[in-house]
């Protein structure tokens, strides 16, 4: 990679030179995200996997934008206007804007007004013009009168049209005009359209707005943009033509010198009416994309986070469940599964109104509980689940049996996709949404990574941000929280083995078949064996697989076979054998990190490798927990200002909190009522589908709405 781009990353993203440079010839190797974040801490310094990632994007970047600019070299040199320095402009370009702009004179275009001159003769007038070395101007535009020019001041306008659009084009005043627009204010005001329509009445806090550009949150814009592109708002930035105008025509004389007081009034004339025709609209655009750019950036973070938890999810572990896909006319749909998720039965029940067969249905979940010997109840948090809910602990429910509610955020999309069909040929969208509910108790993870991300209700404004932005975001993601747990490779599912690092659909479907024919693998060795997994996927792929009863206890841990010899060096010096070094915390402690440093293997690998030692293969994920909503509150009508009320949260923005009170509406926290000083980002005080306590500040009865104050309970408690 270039040095230009090299240094601009690691100013950027505020790294070290070196650690850049280390992780490009990291992915130029083939190396994952997850590989090089967990096993290659000495040549990245330590950077974590989001670091990395961020790494990883901006490499993507600069490597389109080479593509770009040799594209746009061949085409300057093609018109015989390449001049060494500008091709070291653009050589050196690290902006996209800029390289654009550098580009902008030589990019064919469509027919303008400038255009049109040119072709009627004028471009040397307008040369003479642009030089300031006019003095008479009008006896001179008399020189270029013909039968589509027909007078000296018709010379004159369409020299203008020329000047203009060179003025345009030119990249040093474009950027000076950006810096200028990106320090407006964004003012926006409603059209007609939304006087017009019920719809609009949610952007309302939008009809009249101002506010400075470079400190608009990034949720208001997403909202004004989307707003715009709805018809309900007119978006402009406010910039002072005047001032505007003055900065470009100062510019244009520092250029190429003041005009005579002849040529002055008609460079006024082409610089006004560029700023006005040309560019107040383009750098207007260019400066909003800009700002939504960055918005995307911001809400795509949130959104990668509150993935980032939803998968991390506490789970309940390889239980016998019970799950329910609550309804009221259609009834309830049930199911029953093993400990490993397979489905054992499934059945509707109807305990509530219009059916309401509420004895029938007692016996039904009695008869299932004993004869399938549940575990643990999974409720899904849709249409009549406070209902359910109430119903099944209104059942005889055996010692030990624990109910959960459940999120069913994307169970729609997985019943009716592909995969949901494969697995389940046989039922019907019903029995497959009750299923996923389930999964996703028992393991979070391994059960939505089988949904498309967008799906899963992860943020506001997902559909408006930048789509190939989110999808890498949210792809990285997965990939993160998939290897950072670790895979059961004897029991996982196509559908999580092909993100783990290195594996890929292709390779997960070998992986699975290669299991069937050896009846299950007892070592990472034998993954060698698996079809097209050469050596460079072993690598990247063998650290995050787990093999439960391996021969070899360390392949249900995160130590890299690469390691091995280091972990049987360590055994063999303490006089023990390897299988009784790990999981041994007393011996662990007896081991000096500094003895086993050798060549690529320093002490952070070390570090790692003696943690993993004393709890190996240790799930990093916490225990899921029961949780009931308050039995007071049924419907928002019960809510007063000041009650203190259980919640979860089942969404984080940049500007608040969404928690669910066990109503049809979720409550909000604002930002501002999270109890702690000087925090502007809600995620560093919540998390998904955490259990908190709220207190009501307010109910809004005609649109819906509750405000909520998070409860902080002291320390301990």
């Amino acid at each position: 990679m270039k040095p230009i781009y090299v240094n601009f990353i690691a100013e950027h993203l505020q790294v070290k030179v070196w650690q850049v440079e280390n992780c490009a010839a990291l992915f130029a190797e083939g190396c994952t995200i997850p590989f090089i974040s967990r096993y290659r801490k000495e040549r990245t310094g330590g950077l974590d996997d989001v670091e990395v990632s961020e790494i990883k994007h901006w490499t993507d970047v600069f490597e389109e934008m080479d593509k770009r600019k040799t594209s746009i070299l061949a085409t300057i040199e093609e018109l015989g206007k390449l001049t060494p320095e500008l091709r070291d402009q653009i050589d050196t370009c690290v902006s996209a804007s800029e390289l654009e702009d550098l580009y902008l004179p030589y990019r064919p275009k469509r027919k303008t007004r400038a255009t049109t001159a040119i072709a009627n003769g004028l471009e040397p007038l307008a040369d003479k013009m642009w030089d300031t070395t006019l003095h008479n101007p009008e006896a001179e535009a008399s020189r270029y009168i013909n039968d589509n020019v027909p007078t000296a001041d018709d010379a004159l306008s369409g020299a203008r049209d020329i000047i203009a659009e060179r003025i345009s084009d030119t990249a040093s005043i474009r950027e000076n005009l950006r810096q200028i627009y990106r320090h407006r204010r964004i003012v926006s005001k409603a059209t007609k359209a939304a006087s017009d329509t019920p719809e609009a009445a949610k952007y309302r806090t939008y009809f009249d707005f101002t506010m400075p550009l470079d400190r608009i949150p990034s949720h208001n814009l997403l909202a004004i943009l989307r707003a715009q592109n709805e018809g309900f708002l007119s978006v402009r930035i406010d910039a002072d033509p005047e001032k505007c105008s003055n900065k470009i025509y100062y510019d244009f004389c520092q250029e190429h010198g003041y005009p005579s007081k002849q040529l002055a009034p008609y460079i006024r004339e082409a610089v006004e009416d560029s700023l006005k025709r040309l560019l107040d609209p383009s750098i207007s655009g260019e400066v909003l994309r800009e700002a939504k750019e960055k918005a995307d950036i911001e809400s795509v973070k949130v959104f990668g986070e509150n993935l980032r938890q939803l998968l991390l999810a506490p789970p309940v572990g390889q239980k016998r469940i019970m799950a329910i896909d609550p309804g009221f006319r259609t009834g309830c749909k049930v199911v029953c599964l093993d400990s490993q998720g397979a489905l054992l039965h499934y059945e509707t029940i109807f305990p509530h109104p219009p059916a309401a067969k509420k004895i029938e249905s007692i016996n039904a979940v009695s008869d299932m509980i004993e004869r399938y010997d549940i575990e643990v109840i999974a409720i899904g948090n849709g249409t009549a689940s406070r209902e359910t809910e109430d119903f099944i602990r209104k059942c005889y429910l055996p010692d030990g049996v624990r109910v959960f509610t459940v999120s069913e955020d994307g169970a729609s999309i997985y019943s009716a996709s592909e995969v949901a069909r494969k697995e389940f040929p046989d039922h019907d969208v019903t029995v497959r949404g009750a299923v996923s509910i389930g999964r996703r108790l028992m393991d979070p993870l391994a059960e939505l990574v089988k949904i498309d991300p967008k799906s899963l209700g992860v943020g506001q404004y997902q559909h408006d941000v930048d789509q190939s932005l989110l999808k890498e975001k949210l792809d990285n993601t997965v990939v993160i929280c998939v290897n950072s747990v670790g895979v059961n490779l004897n029991t996982a599912s196509p559908y999580l083995l092909q993100y783990v690092s290195g594996i890929g659909p292709s390779l997960a479907g070998n992986i699975i078949t290669h299991r069937s024919e050896i009846g299950g693998y007892t070592s990472r060795r034998q993954l060698l064996d698996v079809p097209r997994l050469g050596a460079k996927a072993y690598e990247q792929c063998a650290g995050f697989l787990r093999i439960h009863d391996a021969d070899n206890p360390l392949d249900n841990s995160a130590v890299h076979p690469e390691c091995y010899h280091i972990v049987d060096r360590m055994a063999s010096d303490l006089g023990v054998s390897t299988k009784e070094l790990v999981g041994n915390a007393g011996l662990c402690e007896k081991i000096k990190a500094e003895d086993y440093v050798e060549g690529d293997f320093g002490l952070p690998t070390i570090r790692d490798i003696l943690e993993e030692l004393v709890k190996p293969g240790l799930d990093p994920r916490e225990s899921a927990r029961e949780f009931s909503f308050s039995e007071d509150i049924r419907e928002i009508d019960d809510l007063r200002p000041g009650m203190e009320l259980p919640g979860i949260v089942t969404n984080i923005t940049n500007f608040g909190a969404f928690v669910d009170i066990g109503l049809h509406e979720n409550g909000l926290i604002h930002v501002s009522q999270m109890g702690v000083r000087g925090v502007a980002d809600p995620s560093k005080v919540l998390k998904l589908h955490q259990q908190i306590t709220v207190r009501v500040l307010a109910v809004d009865m005609d649109r819906r709405r509750i405000s909520l104050a998070l409860v902080v309970k002291p320390k301990g408690m």
